[in-house]
């Protein structure tokens, strides 16, 4: 068993480097875009690590205790998914004594670091590729990758021409890994351990189902944890992920069915997606549904997978929370609060806190405005604290048991509790239209309100009767 006990019920704030802060600091020169002009499929904001120490504080103050940074390796590329140096930090984003600050810095103040690990593909610009696009069938690096011919086609493209050699999604500037190759396996092992070595605390692993080897993965597990058994593993897999998550591969992964469970649940008819949810669009269902679909949820895994998922309600792959649940802000509430009182960690995406808007590829990754302070959704960022607050004060939210209390949820008005020895906590979220009223009973009537929205009361005939109003919502 390893020890990842600080994951359960921990807030993780995911930060977009080059969108999220900028700093001046030595080595980075260049001109950037605007900050605050509209996000552009190529173009660099200049955020970077130093940027993002300075706001520690600011993370900190939010109740994260841990931040997930999207790639920070260097690249060719404003996202870095396209990685030509996995030993170096992007020079733009300050190097690798900016990274060594900011991971001090961070675990100073009791927050904890996940990198993002892209080790399905490289990028046109990593050394190995580079010398087979030169070389072709010449180059001892042929075995790295899966060409399919030569000359490599890697640039100037036809319209329509597929590029010959494997791709993820065919795209040339995103060659695919042999990891059938023990020397990419070393390579990739290696840099995993390179990075746990120098403190990191965790891999956010990027697209690894397109790594279809449990043996890779097992070898990376044991590898990670023989350096730090504390560290946290997480895969991006949008679906049921039962298996990377029997305890020899992943911790947990990001949770994408939670988040189209909420969506479909809180959002309803005001539900807005500017593309399909893991290859689907997703429609609006009812409590029944909702309810069946989260008891599934909760039976697919282990418990203690259940309490180290990475919960989210969206990411920089996904349009931004306001958005998707159609600007209607009193049903972004309810979902965080599910999410926030749900088990596993949260996380948070930069800019949702406080009400950033836009769709992914026009405004997703837009980035942070800390000038423009007077614009941002002040209620939410309250919300998110006092969340936040509740889960570091609570043992049964970090790992107590959930269940709804079935015998009040009437089709609006949603109960659960979470349970752990000494604690329960009892919440309620009125998704409905009309004020709805819920018997506490015997056991909650005499308890205070630990957390509740605008309008909620207890009735004051003293019978120990909660009141909530439409979009109301109250933790007891």
């Amino acid at each position: 068993m390893t020890n990842i006990a600080w994951v359960k019920g921990a807030v993780i704030y995911q930060i977009f480097p080059d969108r999220f802060a900028r700093a001046k600091a030595p080595g980075i020169d260049g001109r950037f875009e605007v900050w605050d002009s509209p996000e552009t499929p190529d173009g660099f904001k200049g955020g970077n690590l130093k940027g993002a120490e300075e706001r520690l504080d600011y993370v900190k103050e939010l109740g994260a205790t841990a931040v997930y940074l999207n790639p920070i390796f260097a690249s060719a590329a404003n996202h870095r998914y396209h990685t030509y140096d996995y030993y170096r930090v992007d020079p733009v984003l300050g190097g690798d004594a900016s990274f060594a600050s900011f991971l001090k810095a961070a675990h100073r103040r009791g927050i904890r670091v996940i990198l993002d690990g892209v080790f399905n593909h490289a990028s046109r610009g990593f050394f190995q590729f580079n010398h087979l696009l030169e070389n072709g069938g010449a180059s001892p690096y042929r075995a790295w990758f899966h060409p399919h011919g030569f000359p490599l086609k890697a640039y100037n493209l036809a319209p329509g021409e597929k590029p010959n050699y494997s791709c993820w999604w065919n795209l040339p500037a995103l060659p695919k890994f042999n990891t059938k190759n023990p020397e990419v396996r070393r390579f990739i092992l290696g840099v995993a351990r390179y990075w746990l070595d120098k403190g990191i605390d965790g891999w956010r692993l990027d697209v690894p189902h397109e790594i279809d080897d449990n043996s890779f993965w097992r070898e990376f597990r044991r590898v990670c944890k023989a350096v730090n058994p504390g560290c946290y593993i997480v895969g991006e897999i949008w679906g049921e992920a039962r298996r990377w998550l029997s305890g020899d591969q992943f911790d947990a992964v990001m949770n994408y069915q939670l988040s189209a469970a909420c969506i479909s649940y809180f959002g309803g008819e005001k539900l807005r997606l500017s593309q399909p949810y893991d290859g689907r669009w997703l429609k609006p269902c009812g409590q029944k549904r909702f309810i069946a679909g989260i008891k599934a949820l909760l039976a697919q895994y282990p418990r203690a997978v259940t309490l180290a998922q990475m919960n989210m309600l969206s990411s920089h792959d996904t349009d931004r929370l306001l958005d998707t649940y159609g600007g209607d802000e009193a049903r972004v509430r309810m979902a965080v609060v599910f999410s926030f009182l749900f088990p596993g960690a949260v996380n948070v995406y930069y800019g949702d806190e406080i009400g950033m808007r836009g769709v992914l590829n026009r405004g997703t990754r837009d980035a942070m405005p800390w000038s423009r302070r007077k614009f941002w959704n002040m209620g939410l960022l309250k919300l998110h604290r006092e969340l936040a607050a509740l889960r570091r004060s609570s043992p049964a939210l970090r790992e107590g048991d959930f269940e709804f209390i079935e015998k009040l949820c009437d089709g609006k008005l949603l109960a659960f509790r979470r349970r752990s020895e000494g604690e329960i906590v009892s919440a309620f979220i009125n998704n409905g239209p009309e004020p709805r009223e819920a018997p506490l009973g015997r056991g909650l009537a005499g308890r205070g309100l630990r957390l509740a929205a605008s309008g909620v009361r207890l009735a004051a005939s003293g019978a120990g009767i909660l009141c909530l109003p439409p979009g109301g919502y109250a933790v007891l």
